[in-house]
């Protein structure tokens, strides 16, 4: 695993070591609310075992994917959007947008989105 691990502010998030209320969580995933909402609900659903991004998941990280979205949609009923809709976006690397290293989904919702294009 790379040295920044150590320093993955969504490991030590996971871990507990930063003060942050989490509004689900499983066995292997926790979610929160993003300090940079884009939308009234923004809430970041992480892995607690560090992951760089999606494109890295394999076969022993089995499950977790399904977990994510399974607290995604945990998520979506508790903040009231499951009925009027909410989006879910993942990116994978630099080129994509993604600022943190490690495998987060967020879910979005609360107004009309706009296009992602």
């Amino acid at each position: 695993m790379p040295d920044y691990v150590d320093t993955c502010i969504f490991c030590k998030i996971a871990a507990g070591e930063i003060d942050t209320e989490f509004v689900a969580q499983s066995e292997n995933v926790v979610a929160f609310n993003d300090i940079q909402a884009q939308a009234p609900v923004h809430v970041l659903v992480i892995p607690k075992v560090h992951v760089d991004s999606v494109h890295q998941l394999g076969t022993d990280h089995e499950g977790i994917w399904q977990e994510m979205l399974d607290v995604a949609q945990d998520v979506a009923n508790s903040t009231g959007v499951a009925e009027s809709g909410y989006r879910l976006v993942t990116n994978a690397g630099p080129d994509s947008g993604q600022e943190v290293p490690h495998l987060h989904v967020h879910v979005l919702g609360g107004k009309k989105l706009g296009g992602i294009a």
